[in-house]
């Protein structure tokens, strides 16, 4: 099931706005590849804060 407008999953609720929705960007993108809900929850949100350690300017901008 694919996330959107604000809607993404539980274990991403008390994340950081930001890393959140760049985290359900990352999920819905492995969902579309593999289907496979589980590994795109742990790997959007890891992936997620690779990206905000490798960017650190990106997460501090406002939306």
């Amino acid at each position: 099931m694919p996330w959107y407008n604000g809607d993404y999953p539980p274990s991403y609720k008390n994340q950081p706005p930001k890393l959140r929705e760049k985290a359900v960007e990352i999920a819905n993108e492995i969902i579309k590849e593999s289907g496979d809900e589980g590994i795109a929850i742990a790997t959007g949100l890891k992936r997620a804060r690779e990206y905000f350690r490798e960017h650190p300017e990106e997460a501090d901008q406002e939306n």
